[in-house]
């Protein structure tokens, strides 16, 4: 008897694997469906989800994102738990959108996530760090369900963008991922890049060489 319970458990089990992994597959499919049609937002606004990174990723994020519209709202800032570099400048943007005229309240929140390796850290050990910041990612996108996701190339987007695709893969919210490659890549993709060249809904690159190597990129030129 106890055999046979078992075998049904093991059965269905890996029916529910099979048909998860056929999911994947068909989710994978529609992003990179070059006829595919981008549905145009009809609400008034649009949650995003923005993760920042130490030095220029923060530095140039912030740029693309000067002259963001006032629908892009509330905005979530994910930022690494040590850096409080990032943290300052996402107030500061903020202060400064709040005194323009695109803005009457705060309509942001700032969140923080482990970093997925620190410098100077073994690799047997980025197992386990890697593994605690994906699941604050899948947590954190959870609690937000953002409409979209623009990422610049910080470590910290790929645990986040990687729960997007996710939650996409189980039905629970299509968010959609907008990938700009920094401008610092002129021949070579980052990691980050390579990764999220295969889960992005838009991948944008501001060098021609890039589009060249990676025919899913959009050339946009040079945005900073």
């Amino acid at each position: 008897m106890m055999e046979l319970i078992f075998q049904v458990v093991q059965n269905i089990c890996g029916t529910l694997f099979s048909l998860f992994i056929i999911r994947i597959f068909i989710v994978y499919l529609r992003i990179h469906n070059p006829k595919k049609v981008v549905s145009r937002p009809t609400f008034n606004s649009v949650k995003l989800m923005i993760p920042l990174g130490s030095g220029g990723h923060t530095f140039e994020m912030f740029r693309l994102i000067q002259n963001i519209s006032e629908k892009f709202n509330p905005r979530i800032y994910v930022i690494a738990a040590t850096d409080s570099l990032s943290e300052q400048k996402a107030k500061s943007f903020e202060e400064s959108m709040l005194c323009s005229v695109k803005n009457t309240s705060e309509t942001y929140t700032i969140e923080k996530i482990p970093r997925s390796r620190e410098v100077g850290q073994s690799w047997v050990s980025t197992v386990f760090t890697t593994l605690r910041a994906s699941i604050i990612a899948v947590i954190l996108v959870l609690k937000h369900k953002p409409d979209i996701i623009v990422c610049n190339g910080p470590g910290t987007c790929v645990p986040l963008c990687g729960a997007a695709f996710l939650l996409h893969v189980l039905g629970l919210k299509y968010i959609k991922i907008v990938y700009v490659e920094s401008i610092c890549r002129v021949k070579t993709m980052s990691l980050s890049g390579k990764i999220l060249y295969h889960l992005a809904d838009r991948f944008l690159v501001q060098w021609p060489q890039l589009k060249e190597k990676y025919p899913k990129a959009k050339y946009i030129g040079k945005l900073i």
